[in-house]
């Protein structure tokens, strides 16, 4: 009897060392707001920031976004920043989805460590050049396809898609990024109902709420390709009201300039009937054998073996040229590495809405 006692309480022993090893190791890669330098703000949203950072230990740089719990509480928008958590997880396979390194908060902010991409949205290059030749916009377009095929076969629908949420990478490659608005959990047959996305870029099902699939997703990369291609979305007008009327009763204008196969991929995209639409049977199967992608060869494309034609001119990482100066010249708010002190009911509210925000990656993972 003896001997089984001793050989219990060894083992209560054994487990409790594991325990505190484990604990440990966690405070070890746990990471915090002060493990990073804040250098520059390079974008805002409509609940917080996104920030140039460089951690401190490894100097790898990072796009930081810093998101104020209160205005997501008053806004009930938990389950739009729990999806985007989310769907950041599961984007780390795929090279064309911006990946998610950590996510962690503090009793008053939301923060997420991301890939840092530095080569500008594709609308400040739109917006200066106004429209790309067909090449160009094709591997654009195929590099889109391929990253809303695959969060298509994770059940996940994009419903953002727009050149502002699509960036460059240093080498020229599409990186998307802002997953807010995705919807997690649809299965291939499935709709959804919920109305949400930009104005120039709405699918006629969303605007007339009525039920929508997963084809949305080619209409909107239908109005990107024509924006690409003629310099404005299909539809667009500066008055609202008559934006909508077009995109629910006109055809888009598709001039000559752009070559047959497009504009009939365009045409198949912005089908206003999407049980007709481009992509309602096989997804994006449909885009990747269609005639204007023959030049498109998808195994080097996602292997990156392609070379983009067009390579943003950067110096290296703080180079911030393709980034609004609108932000860049912002101050750094120095509270990004302090918590609140008051705890009023609010910041107790909002320190317990996020359960199971806080993500870092396994222990034999170094910091990338």
């Amino acid at each position: 009897n003896t001997k089984t006692i001793i050989l219990i309480v060894s083992l209560r022993l054994m487990r409790i060392k594991m325990k505190r090893l484990k604990m440990t190791n966690f405070l070890k890669i746990r990471i915090k707001p002060c493990d990073f330098d804040y250098l520059r703000i390079i974008g805002k949203g409509s609940f917080g920031k996104v920030l140039l950072a460089r951690h401190k230990e490894s100097t790898k740089y990072y796009a930081v976004k810093v998101l104020q719990k209160k205005i997501i509480l008053k806004k009930k928008e938990q389950k739009h920043i729990m999806a985007e958590r989310s769907v950041l997880m599961k984007n780390i396979k795929h090279p064309f989805l911006v990946g998610l390194h950590y996510s962690f908060q503090t009793t008053e902010k939301l923060y997420f460590v991301l890939d840092y991409v530095n080569g500008g949205e594709l609308f400040y290059h739109l917006q200066r050049e106004r429209i790309f030749l067909e090449p160009r916009a094709r591997f654009y377009a195929a590099e889109i396809a391929s990253a809303l095929g695959y969060l298509h076969s994770l059940h996940i629908v994009y419903r953002d898609l727009k050149p502002e949420n699509i960036l460059l990478d240093s080498q020229g490659h599409i990186v998307l990024t802002d997953f807010g608005l995705c919807k997690e959990g649809l299965e291939p047959n499935g709709t959804t109902t919920t109305f949400c996305g930009t104005p120039e870029y709405l699918a006629p099902e969303v605007l007339k709420k009525q039920a929508y699939d997963r084809t949305v997703d080619w209409w909107c990369l239908g109005s990107v390709l024509y924006e690409m291609l003629y310099g404005l979305p299909p539809f667009y007008s500066r008055n609202t009201a008559e934006m909508y009327n077009n995109i629910l009763q006109k055809d888009p204008v598709l001039k000559p300039n752009v070559s047959n196969a497009g504009r009939e991929l365009l045409e198949g995209l912005l089908q206003k009937d999407r049980t007709k639409r481009l992509g309602v049977k096989d997804d994006f199967l449909e885009l990747k054998y269609h005639p204007f992608f023959s030049p498109i060869n998808w195994d080097d494309l996602m292997a990156k073996k392609i070379t983009p034609p067009f390579i943003p001119s950067v110096t290296g990482p703080t180079d911030l040229r393709h980034f609004d100066p609108e932000f860049t010249h912002l101050p750094v708010s120095s509270s990004l590495c302090t918590d609140t002190l008051t705890v009023t009911s609010s910041v107790k509210e909002a320190a317990g809405a996020f359960p199971g925000f806080s993500y870092g990656p396994p222990a034999d993972h170094s910091f990338m």
